[in-house]
């Protein structure tokens, strides 16, 4: 079982803390999740990847690059290993062109249906499949989902990437799941601008406000919703987090099935598998 983190807000912020220097931050958490670590930051919306198939607690890299990474889109991830040797390769994020994605859970039965879901995916798309995990295959039939409606740099709202995940996992499923296993799809993507995650069987929550901003003397982005519950249906951060981080931020369970994100403008979307749109709770 892997861990995610990614972030979103209207203003350039570090991570440190939630990489790093929490009691519970992502790195603390590698020390049972020893396979792998990644890191992928924006900067003028082009995506920075740094993977390395170690604890990431033991690299100097990833201390190094927690320390540095200021940004307005994050997505990280620790690696217990479910599928795949313990390579640069099989660590996530992956990436191709803007797009970035992570996940947290297993396909049953994948080298069975490996040759299925790989004919799923784009002709022009299979040969940027370089390892040999079922999470890697899972970011492509996504894209192809993403492909089907327009060319793969077009922008897209974030209920249109939530439509392309809710496809891609119901695909997938059709294919793999069966009465013993159903896989786990708990899913994180972005393209720098709209963000979205969903809870695919694998616990993940969601905080888009805190308790108090430490930074409320200094910060010119404060606004009523980094302290409190949206009214506007728009936020300043959006974090998604396989647990709640020790802090000021305050959580909310996301239930299976349910899809969260925000797009360019930081619009909160949520849905639930019914595709009916709910509110996000405190």
């Amino acid at each position: 079982m892997c861990r995610l983190f990614g972030f979103r807000s209207v203003i350039p912020s570090q991570v440190h803390r939630s990489l790093l220097a929490a009691e519970n931050a992502l790195g603390a958490l590698s020390n049972q999740h020893p396979d792998g670590w990644g890191v992928a930051f924006y900067v003028d919306g082009c995506p920075h990847v740094t993977r390395n198939p170690i604890t990431a607690m033991g690299d100097q890299l990833f201390h190094r690059l927690s320390g540095v990474v200021s940004s307005q889109t994050v997505v990280a991830h620790v690696r217990k290993a479910t599928r795949g040797d313990k390579t640069v390769l099989n660590c996530h994020p992956f990436q191709y062109g803007r797009w970035v994605f992570a996940h947290n859970g297993d396909v049953p039965g994948f080298e069975e249906h490996r040759e299925a879901l790989l004919g799923l995916v784009a002709p022009q798309l299979r040969r940027f499949i370089l390892g040999e995990t079922d999470s890697e295959v899972l970011f492509f039939i996504l894209l192809t989902e993403l492909l089907a409606k327009a060319p793969l740099p077009s922008p897209r709202t974030a209920a249109e990437l939530a439509r392309a995940v809710r496809a891609m996992t119901s695909t997938v499923r059709a294919v793999c799941d069966t009465s013993a296993a159903q896989a786990s799809l708990t899913v994180l993507v972005t393209n720098g601008e709209t963000l979205v995650a969903a809870q695919g069987g694998k616990e993940l929550y969601l905080s888009t406000h805190k308790t108090r901003c430490s930074d409320r003397g200094v910060c010119k982005s404060l606004s009523a919703e980094c302290e409190a519950p949206t009214l506007s249906g728009r936020v300043n951060h959006c974090i998604l987090s396989s647990e709640p981080l020790h802090g000021e931020n305050v959580w909310a369970a996301l239930e299976a099935g349910d899809i969260v994100g925000v797009d360019d403008a930081m619009h909160l979307y949520r849905s639930s598998p019914q595709h009916v749109p709910l509110p996000v709770v405190a």
